[in-house]
């Protein structure tokens, strides 16, 4: 039976801190979400601005695995509220969806401010209040709420604030907030705008697309390198293998005896990345690359290296760090040392590969808070 006498406290009205709120006002609650900004307005640059919703991975095991934080944690979490009950809840949303080849989810609008408004107009019975919530205070039956204009009290509250936020007055434990899903800088500038496909990290073994750009790498296999690097310490120097298949060289040389070598390249590679890994030789005629030439490209395709220097700033999607996940019940999603208190979303110490990943750990962990309170 609902309890009349909750008043629900949501600070942060993203992804996670919204979806909360719809589940909450579904079940007759009155909520109060607190943001210094518009809400939602998060979403809008996700997915390029189409809004990548979710990922088509059914299994919550498999799925947890995107997570390089909080993986194991995700297990309870996901076989609550799974990919199929994210799909189940945009449709109960209207919002229709489809499915792209490589698993991601969009909406068939492709517009994350049509998701935005659909969103916003389901929970337009919650009070929004412009305010940012500076700290929390625990109290007898509840905690008081600070914001930079006033002082208020609930029985309940959410913290959904995005990386990088924190909220005083709390004993929680907070990893350090460090870029995630963020372009690396490098000093290989030259490369600016050449994109390379299925490229595979010598390091940290998976492929996917690399992109050069005027401040060093980008792209989706960046990004998956940088979150699961995120706590490494700069400079250090990865290796890229750039054709991930049998590549026999020797062939095209002999099938080419006439060719520059980086013409020949260019029937695999971009002609400006051709060229520029043929390096010295790269007008040299194929009949004269010789094998110890032949094995020094071959070398340098398998193992590109480059030197990351740093993150690019401003460019980073995400943030990996957040409150201590040892600190959170993943069945509830409640503060092991505050009663009624439940910390959801980016707040957490979880983040996900691009692909639709971190919006997923948002519905999810917004729909087990939800239901905790709802049934508490």
């Amino acid at each position: 039976m609902m309890d009349k006498y909750k008043t629900i406290c949501i600070a942060g009205a993203g992804a996670s801190g919204c979806i909360c709120a719809y589940f909450l006002l579904k079940a007759g609650f009155e909520v109060t979400l607190f943001d210094y900004g518009s809400p939602l307005r998060t979403l809008l640059p996700t997915g390029g601005g189409r809004c990548n919703l979710a990922h088509a991975e059914y299994d919550f095991k498999e799925l947890a695995k995107n997570y390089p934080r909080g993986e194991k944690f995700l297990y309870s979490v996901f076989s609550k509220f799974s990919t199929y009950d994210t799909l189940a809840l945009f449709e109960e949303l209207r919002i229709e969806t489809y499915t792209q080849e490589n698993g991601r989810i969009f909406p068939t609008s492709n517009s994350s401010k049509d998701v935005r408004e659909k969103i916003l107009n389901a929970i337009n019975k919650a009070d929004f209040i412009r305010e940012g919530v500076n700290e929390i205070t625990q109290k007898e039956n509840g905690y008081k709420i600070k914001t930079d204009k006033a002082e208020y009290f609930f029985s309940d509250v959410v913290i959904s604030t995005g990386g990088g936020k924190y909220i005083k007055g709390l004993n929680h434990k907070i990893i350090p907030f460090t870029p995630a899903l963020v372009g690396l800088d490098a000093d290989i500038k030259t490369l600016s705008g050449v994109v390379l496909k299925d490229v595979y990290s010598n390091n940290c073994k998976f492929s996917d697309d690399l992109l050069f750009t005027h401040f060093g790498i980008s792209g989706p296999l960046t990004y998956k390198i940088s979150s699961v690097k995120t706590k490494d310490s700069f400079p250090y120097k990865l290796s890229f293998d750039l054709y991930n298949k049998e590549f026999d060289l020797q062939k095209l040389l002999n099938e080419n005896p006439h060719k520059d070598l980086k013409n020949i390249l260019s029937s695999v590679f971009p002609h400006r990345f051709a060229e520029y890994i043929s390096g010295g030789f790269a007008e040299v005629k194929a009949h004269r690359i010789d094998g110890k030439t032949r094995d020094l490209i071959l070398n340098k395709i398998h193992n590109f290296g480059v030197n990351i220097t740093g993150t690019n700033k401003g460019e980073e999607t995400v943030t990996a760090g957040g409150y201590d996940l040892n600190e959170i019940n993943p069945k509830t999603m409640e503060s092991k040392l505050y009663p009624n208190l439940y910390i959801i979303g980016e707040a957490l110490n979880i983040d996900g590969f691009c692909g639709g990943f971190n919006l997923q750990n948002a519905w999810s962990t917004a729909f087990v808070a939800a239901e905790s309170i709802i049934n508490n």
